[in-house]
């Protein structure tokens, strides 16, 4: 049975970490987030199945690939989304959600509001992308 959230339920430092109503809240965050790509998705399969070659000059045609392109583009940075969202929603179902994946402690509820599908906290993240950087200049 899913928890009920009370209505204008926002998680609170008060209460205590990844408690059933965080992880409640957080799971909606999440669902609603990918059914808004999945509906992105559906447009966009939509506007590619109608789209018919308009005959006009160069500078037309040209515009209509380009904003194509940039559709395609966004879709394409949306799966990889859609992937971390999965992610998120599996470490909810199997309670490590909220924990860093790397030290193990609290990622904190403001970072979570604000990256809900992060596995690591701040200092884990510099950790990472500081190795990052410095195999990108190595290399």
């Amino acid at each position: 049975m899913a928890t009920r959230l009370p209505e204008g339920y926002t998680p609170s430092a008060d209460d205590v970490f990844m408690n059933e109503l965080q992880l409640e809240y957080f799971r909606r965050k999440l669902l609603i987030w990918r059914d808004e790509i999945l509906d992105d998705y559906e447009e966009t399969r939509e506007h590619l199945s109608s789209a018919e070659r308009r005959d006009g000059d160069e500078v037309d045609m040209t515009g209509d690939e380009t904003d194509l392109v940039l559709e395609l583009r966004i879709r394409g940075r949306e799966r990889k989304l859609l992937t971390k969202i999965d992610e998120a929603l599996e470490r909810i179902a199997d309670g490590t959600y909220g924990y860093c994946a790397a030290t193990g402690k609290p990622i904190g509820l403001a970072r979570l509001e604000a990256r809900p599908t992060t596995s690591l906290c701040i200092e884990a993240q510099e950790a990472h992308e500081r190795r990052e950087e410095l195999g990108n200049q190595a290399g």
